[in-house]
């Protein structure tokens, strides 16, 4: 029974929503900061990015360059940064799936999230 009528408790409601968007915040700043890897050719081109989908590094082995086809070293790149950032995608479905779920899932009654 929630007292006073019926009607939520508003301080309390405001209070969860700023620890939710608190937890929300500093689950953001973690992704940004944690680096994620793809790869591509077995290991010849791999992409690091972080957790939020910036690329950081791309490291291309020698064996992967042949100056008669750049054609599949470059498709070569796009798939290890792709497979990077699906790993990423991963990442922050993990980290900030809970969190939203909270927000738009009801957590919050009375709340438009």
């Amino acid at each position: 029974m929630i007292p006073g009528g019926g009607q939520p408790n508003m301080q309390q409601l405001l209070q969860q929503a700023q620890k939710m968007q608190q937890d929300l915040a500093q689950a953001q700043e973690e992704l940004a900061r944690t680096e994620v890897d793809g790869q591509a050719g077995g290991g010849l081109v791999k992409a690091t990015v972080t957790g939020s989908g910036e690329l950081r590094a791309l490291k291309i082995d020698p064996k992967a360059v042949d100056p008669e086809d750049t054609e599949t070293l470059a498709d070569l790149v796009v798939a290890a940064v792709q497979a990077a950032n699906e790993n990423a995608q991963a990442l922050q479905q993990q980290k900030l799936g809970p969190l939203a779920q909270g927000l738009g899932g009801g957590g919050i009654p009375g709340l438009p999230f």
